[in-house]
Order: C-alpha cells, then sequence, then structure tokens
C-alpha cells in the first residue's frame, strides 16, 4: 500500500487542535518536530533521556506529520483538512506559517521511522508512559507504567498537556475516588487514575475513534475492571456525584461545560483542567470562579498552562 505523509508548519499553539484535525481524517497517529525540543533545559529529576537529531527540526515554529493511504479520495480530504485547520483562526489560535506539504512514502518507511521518535519517558514522581514495543523494567515498585500505542493513540502522552494533567492527578487523586476523564482521547488520563487508586473511572469522548483507541489501551493495561469508556458530548446527561474531574482540552471547549463540572462534582470536589494556552488562562480562571470554583494550584509548562480548581459553589453536591 502506498502512503502519503502529510506535513503542517504551524505553531506550537496550534499542535494539539491540528493533531486532532488529522486523526479525526484517519491518521493513526502524529509525528510533532519542534526545534524547542533541540535547545530547552530539561529537569533530570526523573531521569529522561533525549537523543534527538537536529536535521529533523525546522529552523522555526513547529512541523505535524501524518500519514494517510493514498487513495482516489485523498485530495479531497487533503482539502478538508486544510479547510478545518483554517477554521482554527476563528477560535484566535496562531496558525504561524500555516504551510501545508504532501510527500509520498511507502508502507515500510511509515511503518518503522516514526517509532524514532518515541522512547520511554518517566512524566512524574511515580508515572513512566514507553511504548508497548520497548523492554522497559520499573526502577521502583511504586512506579506506575503506562503501555500506549500512538499507531492506535492520540499522540504519546507527553505533551506538556498531559504531563501536567497527570502530575495534577498523581498529587491530588485520593484512594477510591470516583473520576471522570472528560476528552479522554487515548485514554492515558483514566489508565494513570486507575492505576493511582481511582474507584472508577468514567471516560468519555465525542469522537469513536478516541472511544476505541481508549477501549483498547484500557484493555492494554489491564483496568477494563476499573475503567469505563463511552461516546458523550462533554458532561451533557451524565449525573454525579464524583470526586474528582479531568479535562485536556482546548480552553474554549473547557469554557462550554465549566457549570456542569459544578453539578457533576462533589461539595470539595476536583477539577483538573488543562490544554489552555497562556492568552486565555484568566478566561479559565473568572469561568471557574463564576461558577463557584476555587482556584487551588495553576501549573505551567512552555507556553501551557493547567489549572486545578475545588467545587466550593452553590451548585456542589452535599455528600
Amino acid at each position: 500500500m502506498k502512503w502519503s505523509e502529510i506535513s503542517i508548519h504551524t505553531t506550537q499553539e496550534a499542535v494539539e487542535p491540528i493533531s486532532n484535525i488529522l486523526h479525526e481524517a484517519g491518521a493513526s497517529g502524529v509525528v510533532i518536530e519542534d526545534p524547542e525540543d533541540l535547545v530547552k533545559e530539561r529537569a533530570s529529576v526523573y531521569g529522561e533521556i533525549y537523543q534527538l537529531d537536529p536535521n529533523d527540526y525546522p529552523d522555526e515554529g513547529v512541523i505535524v506529520k501524518a500519514y494517510l493511504p493514498v487513495t482516489s479520495f485523498l485530495g479531497e480530504t487533503v482539502d478538508e483538512i486544510k479547510e478545518a485547520i483554517n477554521n482554527l483562526m476563528a477560535y484566535d489560535i496562531d496558525l504561524g506559517h500555516n504551510k501545508v506539504t504532501i510527500s509520498e512514502v511507502n508502507e515500510e518507511e511509515w511503518a518503522t521511522a516514526w517509532k524514532k521518535y518515541y522512547k520511554p519517558v518517566k512524566i512524574s514522581e511515580k508515572i513512566t508512559i514507553t511504548p508497548t514495543w520497548e523492554d522497559y523494567k520499573p526502577v521502583s515498585s511504586d512506579e506506575v507504567i503506562i503501555e500506549l500505542d500512538p499507531g492506535m493513540a492520540f499522540g504519546t502522552g507527553t505533551h506538556p498537556t498531559t504531563v501536567m494533567c497527570l502530575q495534577a492527578i498523581e498529587k491530588y487523586l485520593q484512594k477510591d475516588d470516583e473520576v471522570i476523564d472528560v476528552g479522554t482521547g487515548s485514554g492515558v488520563l483514566s489508565i494513570a487514575a486507575a492505576h493511582l487508586g481511582a474507584k472508577h473511572v468514567q471516560a468519555y469522548d465525542l469522537d469513536d475513534v478516541a472511544v476505541a483507541s481508549a477501549r483498547l489501551n484500557v484493555k492494554l493495561n489491564k483496568v477494563a475492571d476499573s475503567v469505563t469508556v463511552k461516546q458523550n458530548n462533554l458532561l451533557n446527561g451524565i449525573e454525579g456525584p464524583v470526586d474528582l474531574i479531568a479535562g485536556n482540552l482546548l480552553a474554549e471547549i473547557i469554557l462550554r461545560f465549566v457549570p456542569d463540572a459544578a453539578r457533576v462534582l462533589k461539595k470539595g470536589g476536583l477539577f483538573i483542567t488543562s490544554g489552555i494556552i497562556q492568552g486565555k488562562k484568566n478566561d479559565v480562571k473568572e469561568e471557574l470562579k463564576r461558577s463557584g470554583f476555587s482556584i487551588v494550584e495553576i501549573l505551567e509548562m512552555e507556553d501551557w498552562v493547567a489549572i486545578i480548581a475545588r467545587n466550593d459553589g452553590p451548585f456542589a453536591k452535599e455528600v
């Protein structure tokens, strides 16, 4: 089979929404080439090892790559991808160069070349994310190892927005908590919560591809007994109360369901939000406060923000 590589030269801000557009168009994984990865200092507390080739990266901006099968509908698919990306400007997302290029690759190259980008990475004190093909041995007895196959998942789980969510879940989750993961994607947040002691996790995503991906990853990580994956639009029709809600989504989407989070969370329950660009931080903070939340902690990594808020408002359910 012949494959077409679609490459989008854009910005760090646009990486997450463009990645979602590519997945919805049929790509089973993405490669992100960000030159900041070559120069930024990295904390060594978790023992990450990075081996990056400068020739793989642009001089400026970020390149997002994905692979689509060459079919008679490829031209229409590419046009739809371009249109969806251009529509992101309506959300004040900086697209940078916004240059889309197409090239053909053979199946053998496509099937193996991207694996060089994906190695085991220690995300937090306890959590390590590793690809399924790596033979990784835990370095401590309480280490939480999450296996992901980016060939079927929404990214590798190592983007800053996901890292901050995972670190917050590790810090704030209590044993036997009831958890909801909104916009679960690969299911990595749900898997981590289950391994860290959650009693039950409800994982929701509107995209049926994400639902299938999350279900596979949940089974792969042997947490199917405590994680339920379903298709749903944010928190529409969901009843609580639960102890913790996590949502790694664009700020514009988070703003849409803050009141529902206040309705579904127990009084004193926590709302972990990530995927927020710096320019939208205050918008999310103010909406949280309007809905009765108090800000517990704000995490920042690169250009991204995560906000942890406690449900103290009039909609909070007493249990």
